[in-house]
């Protein structure tokens, strides 16, 4: 990827703390909250308590905004960034900042979409921790994957994953880790256009089997959101798309039900099948027109 002249985004966040942390209370509750929400990219089996833990909870205190730091109810320190302030520039990692270049780069295509539409892009905010953190959906862990908390409205990722996709997954590559980013972006976009909202209404009202398929119709919007943005953004070079196809081909439910050694069960399918995330980030990338990626029918 053509990353050099990219500007990292200020909207970031770095959490530094004690580690560990629990889900807190309301754990009875959660066989009876659908899984919506669990805006992940596609590894790890607790997220979906942690969306719970945003129903039940409303919330929980990272302090944000402005160049800050503090600590919150959880013991965990937060450098806030915000409106291009220099606070904590030098201490960031190369992951973190390529993380924050990809970043910028959703926010100028997607504030450009928007625009189009005669609509204003309000970004997300990416937080960064090591091994456990906090975020507004509950205790956040590196075993849950990247996830989106709509609570917050902020994307949470722990860049040891990095690693994970390339030595665990067999999907090396910037362009594998832009994915990553792009996805979560893409369930900001939701977000703000009442998608994820419209699930979780369609989801209460369903069986388990047919509410995960509702998840699978979010999680691969986000994938061809993704594709969107890798079309527009301008950064692609030869390589890439394969780069990208094989981390979804890699994430894909079959695939990770597979390598735990089960065989592969659709209606628990959550994310979508290897061949419905390559599908549908291809279709993002060939059209570069987020309509194509419409999942629910007008009404």
């Amino acid at each position: 990827m053509r990353l050099d002249d990219e500007r990292e985004s200020t909207n970031y966040e770095i959490q530094r703390g004690r580690g560990g942390g629990g889900l807190g209370g309301g754990g009875g509750m959660l066989g009876m909250l659908i899984p919506l929400i669990a805006s992940r990219f596609g590894i790890g089996g607790i997220a979906v308590a942690v969306i719970a833990m945003a129903l039940l909870n409303g919330g929980g205190g990272l302090l944000t905004g402005g160049s800050t730091e503090g600590q919150n109810a959880n013991g965990f320190q937060t450098e806030a960034q915000a409106g291009g302030s220099k606070a904590g520039q030098g201490e960031k990692t190369p992951m973190q900042s390529l993380s924050l270049k990809v970043l910028g780069s959703t926010e100028r295509v997607w504030g450009a979409l928007f625009k189009e539409n005669g609509q204003t892009y309000t970004p997300t905010t990416l937080s960064f921790y090591s091994s456990a953190g906090q975020s507004g959906c509950g205790a956040a862990q590196s075993a849950m994957g990247p996830f989106y908390c709509p609570a917050d409205k902020k994307i949470f990722l722990d860049t040891d994953f990095y690693n994970e996709l390339q030595q665990r997954y067999g999907a090396p590559g910037d362009f594998a880790q832009a994915y990553v980013i792009a996805h979560e972006v893409g369930h900001h976009i939701q977000d703000l256009e009442g998608t994820l909202a419209d699930a979780h209404d369609r989801q209460r009202q369903l069986g388990t089997a047919q509410a995960n398929a509702v998840q699978v119709k979010v999680e691969l919007q986000a994938d061809c959101y993704a594709g969107v943005w890798g079309k527009r953004s301008g950064l692609l070079e030869a390589g890439d798309i394969e780069e990208g196809l094989r981390a979804a081909r890699a994430i894909g439910d079959d695939a990770l039900q597979e390598q735990a050694g089960r065989k592969p069960a659709p209606d628990s399918f959550t994310h979508g099948s290897s061949e419905q995330r390559m599908a549908a980030l291809r279709r993002g990338l060939e059209t570069g027109d987020p309509a194509a990626c419409s999942i629910f029918a007008p009404g």
